[in-house]
C-alpha cells in the first residue's frame, strides 16, 4: 500500500515538491528557484518550460532523497500561485509567449477602459472580484490581441489557455488533461461564482473563445494519471495556493481565517456555503469544492507588499545584509519611534485597490535610526492585516476568534506578537508550515481514500505555538490610527 501523498507546490518564485505521511508530516523535500523577467517598467513574466523543467526535477530530487518510487505515492496534489496566465500550443505543447506573473500591471490601460461603462466593481455579482490587472481574463485578452496569430488559433482550439495548474496537469498527463480547478477559475474574472462555469457574457465582453478554456473541475477528484517520472500515479487534487493554505490549515468552519505571510500577505476567511458579496474591498472567492460534495466560499484580502519590504530594505537601502536580520535590528529599539511605513509600491491591494497610492515613510525625526525603520516594516505588514481583518468582520458579521498564520515571516516571533497585539486576538502558528503543499495533498489524498474525511484533517493540526495579545487598548488604537493617516497620505499619489 502507498503510505504517501506527493504535492507540487509552483510558487512565484519557487517550485517544490514535498512528500507527506499519514499524519501531514513531511518526509521529503526538494526546491528549485526560477528566473524573473522583467522586460519593462510594470511587467512580470515566467518562462513556463523552465517552471515545467524545474517541477520535473524537484520531484526526482524529492523522491531520490528518502529513495521512494512513484509506487509510494497515493496520489499527488498541485497548488499554483494564481492569476498567472500562459498559452500554449496544443499540437506542439510550446508556450506561445511567457506566462504573464500575477503581479504584472500591463493590463491596467485595458482595465481602465472597461471600467468606463458601469465602474470597476462592474462584475462583482457575477465573479466576486473587481476589475484590476492582477486577474487572468484580461492577461488572456492581451496575450490574444498581441502573439501573432493567437486569437484566430485560439477560437479553433489550438491554443489552450491556462493558469500554472493547468499548465502542469497537461504536461503530467502527456497532453490528456486540460482542466482546472473551482479556485483557480474563480481567479480568472472569467467564471460566474453561482453556476461555477465560464460565463458566456464576460467571455463575450473579454471578447475569449470559449475554445481555448479549460474544463472546470472540483478542487478534489481524480482528474487522470501522471505519465513518465511519476507513471501510475493518480493527480487527484488542485487548490490555488491561498485555497491550499485554507485547506491546510485546517479551516473547515465558518468564520476560520487563516493569513499567509510571504512576498506579499493574503487572509482568507471560510464564509462557509455561502458566497459573500463585499461593501469593504475583499474578494469573494471559492474556498474549495471536494469532488461532488458542497462548494465553500472565502473571503479573502490580498495585501501586495508584506516580506518584499524586508527585501527592499535589504537589497535597496542595504539596511540589514540578510531579511533573517530584522528582527534583530527591529528588537534593538523599543517601538517605532513615532515611524510608519506603508510599502504601497505599486499601489494598495485591499481593502483600499488604489493603484495610484505610493510608499511612503512617515513621522521621520532626528530621533529615528535604521532600528525604527526595521520595526516599522514588520509593523505595516501587521497593521495590513488587521485592515483586511476588519473589512471581513464587516462583511460577514463574523468575529474572528483566533488567526491561523503561515508562509515564511511566522519564524518571525515580534512580528506575531505585534500581529496578536494589534489585531487583539490570538495569533497560532502550526507545526507544520508548509499549509499550502499541505492543502493540496490533503485534497489529493481525500479524493483517493489516502484520509477518511475532513475530520481526520482537523485532528492532524496542531499548535507549535500560540501569542496571546499584550498591548494595552489605548496604545492599540492609537498605533493604528497613526497607520491609518499614513494610508490616507499615501493614496492617489500617482496620478
Amino acid at each position: 500500500m502507498a503510505n504517501y501523498v506527493g504535492a507540487i507546490d509552483q510558487g512565484t518564485t519557487s517550485s517544490r515538491f514535498i512528500v507527506f505521511d499519514r499524519s501531514g508530516s513531511i518526509v521529503s523535500v526538494a526546491q528549485k528557484e526560477h528566473e524573473q523577467i522583467y522586460p519593462k517598467a510594470g511587467h512580470v513574466e515566467h518562462d513556463p518550460l523552465e517552471i515545467w523543467r524545474n517541477t520535473q526535477a524537484v520531484i526526482a530530487d524529492a523522491l531520490a532523497k528518502k529513495g521512494l518510487a512513484p509506487r509510494d505515492l497515493a496520489a499527488i496534489g498541485i497548488t499554483n500561485q494564481r492569476e498567472t496566465t500562459l498559452i500554449w500550443d496544443r499540437h506542439t505543447g510550446k508556450p506561445l509567449h511567457n506566462a504573464l506573473v500575477w503581479q504584472d500591471t500591463r493590463v491596467d490601460p485595458m482595465v481602465q477602459e472597461f471600467a468606463r461603462d458601469g465602474g470597476y466593481d462592474r462584475l462583482r455579482d457575477k465573479t466576486g472580484l473587481p476589475l484590476t490587472s492582477y486577474f487572468s481574463g484580461l492577461k488572456l485578452r492581451w496575450l490574444l490581441d498581441n502573439v501573432p496569430g493567437a486569437r484566430e488559433k485560439a477560437a479553433a482550439g489550438d491554443v489552450l489557455f491556462g493558469t500554472v495548474d493547468s499548465w502542469l496537469v497537461w504536461n503530467l498527463t502527456g497532453g490528456r488533461c486540460h482542466i482546472t480547478d473551482v479556485t483557480n477559475a474563480s481567479r480568472t474574472q472569467l467564471m460566474n461564482l453561482h453556476d461555477l462555469a465560464w460565463d458566456d457574457e464576460i467571455l463575450a465582453l473579454f471578447d475569449i473563445p470559449r475554445a481555448c478554456l479549460p474544463t472546470i473541475v472540483s478542487s478534489g477528484e481524480v482528474y487522470g494519471e501522471a505519465v513518465d517520472l511519476l507513471a501510475g500515479v493518480p493527480i487527484a487534487g488542485i487548490l490555488g495556493d491561498q485555497q491550499a493554505a485554507l485547506v491546510g490549515q485546517a479551516c473547515f468552519g465558518q468564520g476560520d481565517a487563516k493569513n499567509t505571510y510571504g512576498t506579499g500577505c493574503f487572509m482568507l476567511m471560510n464564509t462557509g456555503e455561502t458566497p459573500y458579496p463585499s461593501k469593504c474591498g475583499l474578494l469573494t472567492t471559492v474556498g474549495y469544492r471536494f469532488g461532488q460534495g458542497k462548494t465553500v466560499y472565502a473571503l479573502e484580502g490580498s495585501i501586495a507588499i508584506a516580506g518584499a519590504l524586508v527585501q527592499w530594505l535589504r537589497d535597496n537601502l542595504g539596511i540589514i545584509q540578510a531579511s533573517t536580520d530584522i528582527e534583530k535590528l527591529a528588537r534593538s529599539v523599543e517601538d517605532n519611534g513615532g515611524v510608519t511605513i506603508v510599502p504601497a509600491f505599486s499601489g494598495l491591494y485591499a481593502p483600499h485597490w488604489n493603484a495610484g497610492a505610493r510608499g511612503l515613510i512617515g513621522g521621520l525625526t532626528r530621533y529615528a535610526n535604521k532600528g525604527h525603520i526595521a520595526r516599522a516594516a514588520l509593523e505595516a505588514t501587521a497593521f495590513q492585516t488587521r485592515e483586511v481583518l476588519e473589512a471581513m468582520t464587516k462583511d460577514t458579521g463574523i468575529a474572528v476568534k483566533e488567526l491561523r498564520t503561515d508562509g515564511g515571516m511566522v519564524v518571525n516571533e515580534l512580528l506575531m506578537q505585534f500581529q496578536a497585539d494589534i489585531l487583539d486576538v490570538p495569533v497560532l502558528r502550526p507545526k507544520v508550515i508548509e499549509t499550502t503543499a499541505l492543502g493540496s495533498a490533503y485534497a489529493a489524498g481525500l479524493a483517493t481514500g489516502f484520509w477518511a474525511g475532513t475530520d481526520e484533517l482537523v485532528r492532524n493540526w496542531a499548535v507549535d505555538k500560540r501569542w496571546q495579545p499584550t498591548l494595552d487598548a489605548g496604545t492599540r488604537q492609537r498605533l493604528y490610527a497613526e497607520w491609518c493617516k499614513a494610508v490616507e497620505r499615501s493614496l492617489d499619489w500617482a496620478k
